[in-house]
């Protein structure tokens, strides 16, 4: 499942190349904006089991929205690589000790309590490219793709910079879309939620 469709590559390439010219002033706003956005989805003062990301290559970094997570009492997961390139979720404590995966992610270690995809109750994704039909362009690994397949639950959200925005992205049968989509700017329903 992994992507190697040309027309994705290079749409990949441009745009971790503009995100990544984003101003580390232009990052940091960024984040804290998406960080009180997301609170307006409806089904986040109920959710308790947020899963998020580490960020790297200028994905907006989610610091802002685990302090808010951890001050509203929420419980806090990070994916992990597990076997077969499978992807799951470990609980992420403040006091959790990250080690780097073989891609050089830092990750909950394999003591960490793992969590059902299905008991979470919404999963913060980075992405390349999004546009508002919830399509999503990841880094072409298919990970949460595959995580995801055949999933109803959680609520599955894009954090982005506004120039990732698409018309259309190119999707694949597999490609699994967004409900939301948060950027520094707006908060955007892509599935029918408001």
């Amino acid at each position: 499942m992994p992507d190697r469709s040309p027309c994705k590559a290079q749409l990949r390439e441009e745009l971790r190349r503009q995100r990544r010219a984003l101003s580390p002033r232009e990052q940091s706003a960024a984040a804290s904006a998406v960080a009180i956005l997301i609170t307006q989805i409806p089904q986040w003062p109920a959710a308790r089991r947020i899963a998020l990301y580490l960020a790297s290559d200028g994905e907006i970094d989610t610091a802002p929205l685990s302090a808010a997570c951890r001050g509203a009492g929420k419980q806090l997961f990070l994916p992990v690589i597990g076997e077969q390139n499978l992807m799951e979720f470990a609980e992420w404590t403040p006091d959790s000790e990250l080690l780097a995966n073989r891609y050089g992610i830092p990750e909950p270690p394999h003591t960490a309590q793992r969590c059902e995809i299905a008991a979470l109750d919404i999963i913060a994704m980075p992405l390349v490219a999004w546009d508002k039909t919830g399509g999503r362009l990841g880094m072409g690994g298919g990970f949460y793709d595959r995580a995801l397949a055949a999933i109803s639950k959680p609520l599955l959200v894009g954090l982005a910079h506004s120039l990732q925005e698409l018309r259309q992205v190119p999707r694949d049968d597999w490609d699994v879309p967004l409900d939301f989509v948060v950027t520094e700017s707006a908060l955007h329903c892509c599935q029918g939620h408001l």
